[in-house]
């Protein structure tokens, strides 16, 4: 069996084609949503934050053979946690993240290394801001923007209940809330862009599958500022970015495949 981090739509997909390789999955997730989704597709899947020990002693109970950590690139601490719990088991720790999109350089696009620093530029802004980087993070933006006169933030965000808790607990307006879930067009985002009036947009190097090529190159024919948070440097052991990769990499690793105990 194998023990499955699942973070993006890509991460559904390469669980569901390692069940068809014959390889039994049981997926980690962080919302219940997000396994009910693995679920309606046949992968045994529980919500809930995990920290190494209890990764470990989740690996011994189901006696899990490789850890496959398909976790969101910016959940940083699942994918650490993943790596200690898995070289305590003993057993292999494989990574897959999707490729990072490269960009033309452009005026209008500013890399950073933190949410702070993004956080320190987008208060440089006059007008609206858009932010597209999740909940998990928004304090920080809230604390710095919201008491700017010359900002109006404009959070986009899956529309979830603890989401739109957070946002009333941080002072965010009702009106200055996108809440749903993509994947969105290019014609879509810049719609919205153009509905906000946006100045300024904010998101996260997630990749192309996590839409952010569409939403960078809409913001770009508006000329938009965006500021692109890049990924958190991690050295990842034996990281893939394709699903044959994995494949590879479970069968280097001589993983069986074969009929698991499920839940």
């Amino acid at each position: 069996m194998i023990f499955f981090l699942a973070g993006t739509s890509d991460a559904r997909e390469l669980a569901v084609t390692l069940q068809q390789d014959g390889y039994p999955v049981i997926a980690s997730v962080v919302t219940e949503n997000a396994a009910n989704e693995l679920k309606q597709v046949g992968v045994p899947a529980f919500a809930g934050r995990m920290d190494a020990e209890a990764m470990q002693a989740f690996i011994g109970e189901k006696e899990a053979a490789a850890v496959v950590d398909a976790s969101h690139p910016f959940a940083e601490e699942a994918s650490k946690n993943a790596m200690v719990a898995a070289s305590q088991a003993g057993i292999p720790y494989v990574r897959f993240e999707r490729k990072e999109q490269d960009f033309q350089e452009s005026s209008l696009i500013t890399y950073v290394s933190t949410y702070e620093e993004a956080a320190d530029r987008a208060a440089k802004t006059k007008g609206t801001v858009m932010l597209t980087t999740g909940s998990k993070t928004l304090a920080i933006f809230t604390e710095r923007l919201l008491p700017i006169e010359d900002i109006r933030l404009v959070c986009r965000m899956l529309p979830r209940k603890d989401n739109m808790e957070k946002c009333e607990q941080l002072g965010l307006p009702q009106k200055n809330i996108v809440a749903i879930q993509g994947p969105f067009t290019k014609k879509f985002d810049q719609a919205l862009y153009e509905q906000y009036d946006v100045a300024c947009m904010v998101t996260k190097a997630s990749g192309q599958r996590g839409s952010v090529d569409q939403k960078i190159e809409a913001a770009k024919e508006l000329g938009i500022e965006t500021i692109v948070i890049e990924r958190p440097s991690i050295d990842y052991p034996n990281r893939c970015s394709s699903f044959e990769e994995v494949r590879d990499m479970l069968r280097k690793f001589k993983i069986k495949r074969g009929h698991g105990d499920g839940f």
